[in-house]
């Protein structure tokens, strides 16, 4: 579905919202106003957030830039007390989206969640804490722009194994051609992961 169709759907709303099967982790969609001078978007709106039952304060706002397709960063998040919600979109070119959650106790625990997110879809995802986040560049130079809840701290930094098969992520690229740092080539799997969110304590 392209962008404007998008924007069609969500007529007289600025911002929809709506749960994937993870339903803790959402698709935001914003709409957009198209004129001979270009576009106008409302691309985040707190009360919107909050009706949809996110209610959060973000911090940070990060911007990358990927120059080759079959970029994976990856699965990344932070541990409390530092652990990390993002609102995650694509300012240019395409991703592979993927949520794991990590909450134990989760009726979803070690599933998965995904999104093709892109400049021309303009769809966005919310990932709360308790979730593994990566993605996977689709086009050349994507960058992506995404607001986090909690400060990048280096001590709560953690990963999971990309292509670790418990996870059964099916990632649109070949394992011999992907590019990833050397990080992210040694993240342990899932069976590894010390635990570090109860659902409990998360849950909404």
């Amino acid at each position: 579905m392209t962008a404007s169709q998008w924007a069609g759907s969500a007529r007289g709303l600025d911002l929809q919202i709506r749960p994937l099967s993870i339903v803790d982790v959402k698709l935001v969609i914003p709409e957009i106003h198209r004129d001979a001078r270009g576009f106008f978007s409302e691309t985040y709106r707190a009360s919107e957030m909050r009706n949809a039952g996110i209610s959060t304060d973000f911090v940070q706002d990060n911007h990358s830039l990927s120059a080759e397709a079959g970029t994976l960063r990856g699965l990344h998040f932070q541990i409390p007390p530092h652990a990390q919600g993002k609102l995650f979109r694509v300012s240019r070119g395409a991703v592979f989206d993927v949520a794991v959650d990590l909450r134990v106790g989760s009726p979803s625990y070690g599933r998965h969640v995904s999104a093709v997110l892109s400049a021309e879809n303009w769809l966005q995802i919310w990932i709360p804490p308790g979730f593994a986040h990566g993605y996977c560049t689709l086009e050349p130079n994507t960058e992506v722009i995404y607001k986090v809840t909690d400060y990048y701290t280096p001590d709560s930094e953690r990963g999971l194994k990309w292509d670790d098969a418990a996870l059964g992520i099916k990632w649109p690229v070949d394992p011999a051609n992907v590019k990833l740092s050397d990080k992210d080539r040694t993240q342990p799997a899932l069976l590894e992961l010390a635990p570090a969110f109860v659902f409990r304590d998360l849950a909404p």
